[in-house]
């Protein structure tokens, strides 16, 4: 049994479907990938994961439990993490005082272990600890935002658009940071605009058009797929 998985979900917003009834399964250990154009349904499809959403059909399943009717906090608890689009980080309250409210679930008292261990990931986190967070850069955010999510142990991290906006330094910086998350033991759903980024660190990949699943395969099957070249590789 995979760790997620998606049956038939099909998402409205009003009268208008944004997801079509995809499915698809995340494995435990695995780094997913959904890529497509703005607008193909790839962060209502996280957001509907996570508990912001409800689904109109369908069913949504994550080590062996039902979310469909789960709160959104409740979600957190079971271990599932989002660090969402835009980064939603606190811009008044400091660093620290960010990445702690990542721990706001648990009910267990051992933070400072994956504080370090969210420091040892973005050094300059800890370096800048007492910062007030909307000082930071847009990359910095994403650090942080990435660091929060880490704050409550998911078994699974949602990521949606890690890179939006940032240089290509501070891409390469992010993408390398969601390897040593896997590397460590995280399963990661990935949502990325950076389709050649993220199909060469996915273990699996899925094109999102209009709400709809049309492609599906490795990472490397992706990357090496005449349609996919073309149409969000900027190849010929």
């Amino acid at each position: 049994m995979a760790l997620l998985e998606v049956r038939d979900l099909v998402v409205a917003y009003g009268k208008i479907k944004a997801v079509k009834g995809i499915s698809f399964d995340v494995d435990e250990g695995q780094v997913v990938c959904l890529i497509g154009t703005n607008g193909a349904g790839k962060t209502t499809t996280l957001r509907t994961i996570s508990g912001l959403l409800r689904p109109a059909q369908g069913s949504i399943t994550f080590d062996g439990t039902s979310l469909t009717s789960v709160p959104a906090h409740k979600i957190v608890s079971l271990g599932m993490a989002h660090s969402p689009e835009g980064r939603r980080i606190f811009p008044r309250m400091s660093v620290e005082e960010n990445l702690m409210l990542g721990a706001y679930s648990r009910k267990d008292k051992e933070f400072k272990a994956d504080l370090d261990e969210v420091f040892d990931l973005f050094p300059i986190l800890a370096d800048r600890r007492a910062q007030a967070a909307g000082t930071f850069s847009g990359g910095e955010q994403q650090m942080l935002a990435m660091g929060r999510a880490m704050m409550s142990r998911p078994r699974l991290l949602l990521l949606d658009e890690p890179s939006m906006g940032l240089s290509p330094l501070m891409m390469k910086k992010i993408m390398s940071t969601v390897t040593a998350l896997r590397e460590r033991g995280t399963t990661i759903l990935l949502v990325e605009q950076n389709a050649q980024a993220a199909l060469k660190l996915a273990d699996v990949g899925y094109v999102l058009e209009v709400g709809k699943i049309v492609l599906s395969g490795t990472g490397r099957e992706l990357l090496t797929s005449d349609e996919v070249r073309k149409a969000y590789l900027g190849e010929d």
